[in-house]
């Protein structure tokens, strides 16, 4: 590889952050540093020149030596709720210590101002980088396009029922795919000042869209049944799910209705030069049929 600015990725064993890097090996000649809680699942990308290294945000002694030498890091947010602001904290602070120039995060659509429960998190996270006086880039993901498969595939097994509390809202999905194009595209660029970017997908549909989607290219009927936020989190907790868990879900719904998730931009075309991928293309390709 050159000798050009060395890109760093954290959780490189998710699946975002594995494709980042995949995609950075594809398109970028520059050094990549990926790190990781589980270096052993990342051994193929170790063999293809990835410099795969160990570390923890909840072992903040671990971070500086994994960050050293980056000049660009993404930080993925994690998935332990309730814990990432002190974990993305210290990520930053090693990052800076570490001489890192510029820092990329994952973050939330509306992030500021949005009842979704993750919201503060994200934004104490922005704070911490803003805070830093390293530049950055903010990467505003919206809501992926795959928890609709999830959802029309619950609603198959469900007489065609697709249950949400969105009322009317919209929201513009993005695919997983295009999220981890433009993240590697930003993160292989040279911008080097303040920058936030909200990542949707190319058209915002509502709940009824969805069902006239999931008809149409499942062989199934699908029938909007939209419900208040409480009795669809009590439903939620009925069916098994961790009351936090189900006030997440339910203020994702609360969100939309609010239009919180409707905005459509650009950036990922912006970013990767090609157009995002429309739901209608990706429930194709990836919903499977009702029996």
């Amino acid at each position: 590889m050159s000798s050009g600015q060395t890109l760093l990725v954290t959780g490189a064993s998710g699946q975002l952050g594995r494709r980042v890097v995949e995609l950075l090996l594809e398109s970028s000649e520059t050094d990549i540093i990926a790190t990781t809680r589980t270096p052993d699942k990342l051994a193929d990308l170790a063999q293809r020149g990835v410099d795969v290294r160990y570390a923890s945000f909840d072992e903040p002694d671990s971070l500086a030596s994994a960050f050293a030498g980056a000049d660009r890091l993404l930080l993925i947010s994690t998935d332990a709720l309730g814990e990432r602001q002190r974990q993305h904290e210290a990520a930053v602070d090693a990052a800076v210590a570490a001489g890192v120039k510029h820092i990329l995060y994952t973050s939330l659509i509306s992030a500021d101002d949005t009842p979704v429960t993750l919201g503060p998190e994200h934004v104490a996270t922005e704070n911490a980088i803003a805070a830093s006086g390293v530049s950055y880039t903010f990467l505003r993901n919206n809501v992926y396009a795959e928890t609709l498969i999830r959802a029309l595939t619950q609603a198959q097994s469900m007489d065609g029922q697709l249950f949400s509390a969105m009322g009317d809202g919209k929201v513009a999905y993005v695919t997983r795919e295009d999220c981890a194009q433009a993240a590697s595209a930003a993160l292989a660029d040279s911008f080097d000042g303040k920058r936030i970017l909200d990542i949707t997908g190319p058209e915002a549909l509502s709940q009824h869209d969805i069902a006239e989607l999931g008809t149409s290219i499942g062989s199934q009927p699908i029938t909007y049944i939209p419900l208040p936020t409480d009795t669809l989190a009590e439903n939620l907790v009925q069916a098994g799910l961790p009351k936090s868990v189900a006030d997440l879900i339910t203020s994702f719904d609360a969100a939309a209705a609010q239009g919180k998730q409707d905005k459509v931009s650009s950036a990922v075309e912006d970013l990767t030069g090609r157009k995002p991928i429309h739901v209608a293309d990706f429930l194709a390709a990836n919903l499977p049929s009702s029996s």
